[in-house]
């Protein structure tokens, strides 16, 4: 049994108008027992854990500076904003984070009044915050929006084109660049290295230097003339800063771990001047935490650990995940191909290609958090002959459709897109769910839309991609470990547009696509002992169909069940359009698509969320009985 943190500071600030009320000088104390029951939190919980630890002086100087929840803070992401629930009135829920029935990992309008804006894809921030700034000076109000993004998140066009809208219309708005050198990994692209030139650039130190002993002349409360006037005199040196130039007032870099200046700086910002003001600060990620400060991630995301060692626990499991038999398996076409080249939207290691980074560092790019560069980049190269891997998260594509449907598939490029969490994802929840990249891309002309149900059909699916130059072509995988499948050394192709049937019936046929089979090949051992032949098929591709397995499932059994770990609309819409066009529905088939629920499910455990969407093996046995119209209870009795 742990002993949680001694927080008597803390204890006394339940939400921010209670920290208000604390004078500046325990605001050191109570950061720090934040930080400790943040460690305490999310050891029990797991979570994302660096990126807080790294921004616990800058939530509580917020807070006591801003008149939260009428002055507005938008966390960008909300990796960040696990210290901001603690002191919000969420303290008593903060380790159900991420567990069914609790708090988000992300911030969320629905769970507090202190949550302004939803936001667990990076770079919305600003242009949210602009929104409510320009919201508010239609109705007269003189609160403040203030959005904090992080310096990973600045590598996205979105908040270039919200700075370029700011500084046009002269808006009041206070942004927050939280710059700790990484986002999820270590940085990538030019703007990461324009920060530190910033922060570090000997005549920006000295200034810097010069306006921290100004401010404590002062006695904290330094006139804005003369914050202005330090600035001004940077810009004659050292010339104005591109953000000065889309017409921000700038001020920075500052140490956002010293609450002695974050204060009153943030004071001064919200007394006087008008029109957008950034303020750089520099932070740590895992700041206070030496586990966190030394790992290579900072603790960006964690299972649940020991707070002494910080060791994590691991998951038993026999079988390999499916991220990592994509990445070996890439890595082994690229051996055979000098042509494949891989691309990650700013996620080496949540898409394996970390790995494919090491044994070919010339083939490897990221792009920053940038899906859209990301699509369109893989599509130029594709022109020249190069055959392009953009692994993209299921939900992070969604970010990049236009540039899918424009310069890609219009164009009937060679784009491979590697989908890994399709379907559930668990503690992550409705933000990051990959339910609707089969939809969006079978309906797309020319598309080849497959999706893995073992990790030996994705290694198939690699191979067959690396081979495929007809147009654009996708494959989807799941969050976690496979199966515990044999694996070949190296793939096979596939035949584009086949399936494979597993087992043979009479009465019954389950068409699985993806990685429900498991559970379709259970269900149909329950529904053989039940008297009811089933057969089992895998489909392999939404697009195009095997039209001519579908057809045959379609007249030789009496129902069929599609199966599928996406959003309705997607590969059963694909099956019920070619059975209606081709009068297969006349006869009296009784099919039955079974899809996520039409609906953003909140997070718990994958397999409880799949059980409640009846697509475990149980929910498929319960579909068929109800097709039948037999009683699945007395059929089990």
């Amino acid at each position: 049994m742990t002993t949680r943190p001694h927080t008597p500071m803390l204890d006394k600030a339940a939400v921010p108008a209670d920290l208000r009320k604390l004078p500046e000088s325990d605001l050191p104390q109570l950061a720090a027992e934040l930080r400790a029951e943040l460690i305490d939190a999310v050891s029990q919980t797991g979570g994302h854990l660096g990126a807080g630890l790294g921004v616990v002086e800058l939530t509580v100087a917020l807070h006591h500076v801003f008149n939260t929840p009428e002055d507005r803070i938008i966390w960008d992401v909300g990796h960040q904003a696990y210290p901001h629930k603690i002191l919000t009135g969420r303290r008593d829920r903060i380790r159900t984070l991420r567990q069914e029935g609790g708090l988000s990992g992300f911030t969320k309008r629905t769970e507090s009044e202190y949550d302004p804006f939803g936001a667990a894809h990076s770079s919305t921030s600003i242009s949210a915050g602009l929104g409510m700034a320009v919201a508010r000076d239609l109705d007269g109000r003189r609160n403040n929006v203030i959005a904090v993004i992080g310096d990973g998140a600045m590598s996205a066009g979105m908040a270039y084109e919200a700075m370029n809208n700011a500084g046009a219309l002269n808006a009041r708005l206070i942004v927050i660049l939280n710059d700790n050198d990484m986002s999820i990994s270590p940085p990538s692209g030019a703007m990461s290295h324009y920060l530190a030139r910033l922060a570090s650039g000997r005549t920006y130190q000295g200034i810097r230097d010069f306006g921290k002993k100004l401010t404590s002349y002062l006695g904290k409360r330094a006139d804005v003339a003369i914050t202005r006037a330090v600035e001004h005199a940077r810009g004659y040196v050292t010339g104005g800063t591109l953000f000065e130039e889309m017409g921000f007032f700038h001020i920075g870099p500052i140490d956002g771990h010293s609450l002695e200046y974050l204060v009153p700086v943030l004071k001064n910002v919200r007394d006087n001047g008008d029109g957008p003001v950034l303020i750089h600060v520099v932070t740590q990620k895992g700041k206070g935490y030496a586990p966190a400060e030394a790992a290579a991630d900072k603790y960006h995301g964690v299972n649940k650990f020991d707070v002494i060692t910080g060791t994590q626990a691991k998951a038993p499991s026999n079988a390999p995940a499916y991220t990592k038999v994509f990445a070996e398996s890439l890595i082994e076409e690229a051996r055979h191909d000098d042509k494949i080249v891989a691309i990650t939207a700013a996620m080496p290691s949540g898409t394996g290609l970390d790995l494919f980074g090491e044994a070919f560092p010339k083939r490897t790019f990221d792009v920053g958090i940038a899906e859209q560069h990301a699509v369109t980049f893989a599509a130029g190269m594709a022109t020249e002959g190069y055959k392009p891997f953009a692994a993209i998260y299921s939900t992070f594509l969604q970010r990049a459709y236009d540039q899918v449907v424009h310069d890609v598939a219009l164009q009937k490029l060679p784009v491979r897109f590697p989908i890994d969490r399709a379907g559930f994802v668990g503690a992550d929840g409705a933000t990051h769910c990959g339910a609707f990249d089969t939809t969006f891309l079978a309906s797309l002309p020319g598309f080849v839309v497959m999706a893995a149900s073992d990790e030996a059909e994705l290694r198939h699916m690699v191979r067959t991609a690396a081979a495929y130059d007809e147009g654009p072509i996708s494959f989807r995988y799941p969050r976690g470990n496979g199966v515990g499948v044999e694996l070949p050394a190296r793939g096979s192709l596939l035949e584009i547009g086949k399936g494979r049937v597993l087992r043979e019936g009479s009465k019954v046929a389950l068409l699985s696509f993806g990685t429900r089979l498991a559970d379709c090949l259970a269900a149909a051992e329950e529904l053989d002992a039940a008297g009811l032949s089933t057969t089992v098929a895998d489909a392999r591709f939404a697009k195009p169909l095997d039209t001519d397995l579908i057809a045959r499932l379609a007249r030789e059994h009496e129902v069929l069940i599609t199966v599928e770990e996406g959003s309705v609309g997607g590969f059963a819409s694909q099956v019920m359009q070619f059975l209606a066009t081709s009068g297969m529905l006349d006869h009296g088939l009784k099919i039955r698509p079974l899809v996520l629920p039409d609906e953003f499910t909140d997070h718990a455990k994958p397999e409880k969320m799949y059980a409640d969407a009846g697509l475990d093996a149980a929910g498929i046995v319960a579909t068929v009985f109800a097709a039948l119209e037999r009683d699945v209870r007395a059929a089990r009795a």
